[in-house]
């Protein structure tokens, strides 16, 4: 099979598409996946550098979230509820590749009004945002979001959630490309470009001088934040796009009762996995009742331009999610053995 196989640590443009790499042996708990289309994560770029906090053993292959089918030759472990053939997604390591392997248990069937294009960045972002704003912020109808980097991949879910939940929501991005993005695509109503000088004005004048209740940041800017967040507002801390991590004025904090809140969802499945389900089935209930949408960057890359994507990506050219296309849906139908 084709994979991006990654043997020594290099930036992902050295890396080239490998045609002949053997297709994984599934473990007693995993299933094989025909692996439709893949995303791109800035993790990845990461990964591939050895930069990263996560670092798997030499020969591995990239890539990280996925939606395809169960593949035709793939074993069915015992207790599971999937069938060859069945529509899934998930995140699983060596996605850039024809097929992956992945613990059944991790894997959700993919909606039937979501493509694989669609569907393949659903995993790690949409229960991130949803957590976030949900179990950490408690977001409430009526209250005011910021959400920083509002074009980006969690950020753009993040703006379509807290709008779902009766929020008023400011998106807040760099250029006026990506904010007209958050305001086409996640419905943002109020737009503020952050690398203008003292933006923090305008979120105060569009809060009558409260300031924001709630600050959605995976870039790193909590600090900056502050000067425009209310009396007793919430910061969720979601990554640090900007390569630095902040050390915040606890001065602050403290004058005006500011709660600092963390969300890494991926350590629910150890920490706390009875809380995965329900984050699951209340994002089911928004997709299918079309409150959110799942926004794909306007160019999908095919596997071969692959690297290609991730470098635009650490550009910080794209918006939404950058999805890899890798098989186009086979119109025949699939027998469920």
């Amino acid at each position: 099979m084709r994979a991006y196989v990654v043997n020594e640590y290099v930036h992902p443009s050295e890396l080239i598409l490998d045609p002949e790499t053997p297709v994984p042996t599934p473990r007693s708990d995993e299933v094989i996946v025909d692996v439709y289309s893949a995303a791109l994560n800035f993790f990845d770029i990461l990964l591939s550098q050895g930069k990263y906090q996560i670092k798997p053993p030499f020969p591995f292959t990239l890539g990280a979230e996925f939606a395809g089918r169960i593949a035709s030759d793939s074993p069915i472990p015992e207790g599971c509820r999937f069938r060859r053939g069945d529509r899934v997604f998930g995140s699983a390591q060596g996605c850039f590749a024809d097929k992956v392997v992945v613990k059944w248990t991790v894997i959700h069937t993919l909606p039937d009004n979501v493509t694989f294009d669609q569907g393949a960045g659903l995993y790690l972002t949409w229960p991130t945002s949803y957590e976030a704003l949900v179990g950490r912020a408690e977001v409430k109808p009526g209250e005011t979001v910021l959400v920083h980097a509002a074009a980006g991949g969690v950020g753009i879910a993040a703006v379509q959630i807290a709008k779902a939940l009766g929020a008023i929501v400011i998106g807040a991005a760099g250029s006026q490309s990506k904010l007209n993005i958050c305001k086409q695509y996640g419905g943002a109503d109020y737009i503020v470009d952050y690398a203008k000088p003292n933006w923090q004005k305008e979120v105060l004048q569009i809060t009558g001088g409260k300031g924001v209740d709630v600050v959605f940041d995976p870039v790193g800017k909590i600090a900056d934040s502050l000067k425009c967040i209310a009396f007793k507002g919430r910061a969720l801390v979601i990554g640090f796009a900007s390569g630095t991590i902040e050390k915040l004025p606890l001065n602050m904090v403290l004058l005006k009762n500011v709660s600092i809140m963390g969300l890494h969802w991926g350590l629910y499945e150890s920490k706390e996995p009875s809380r995965i389900p329900l984050v699951w089935e209340a994002l089911f209930d928004l997709l299918a009742s079309g409150r959110i949408k799942p926004v794909i960057y306007s160019r999908v890359y095919s596997l071969e331009e692959a690297m290609e994507g991730l470098c635009a990506l650490e550009r910080r050219e794209t918006w939404g999610k950058v999805i890899v296309h890798v098989h186009d849906e086979d119109k025949k139908a699939v027998a469920k053995l």
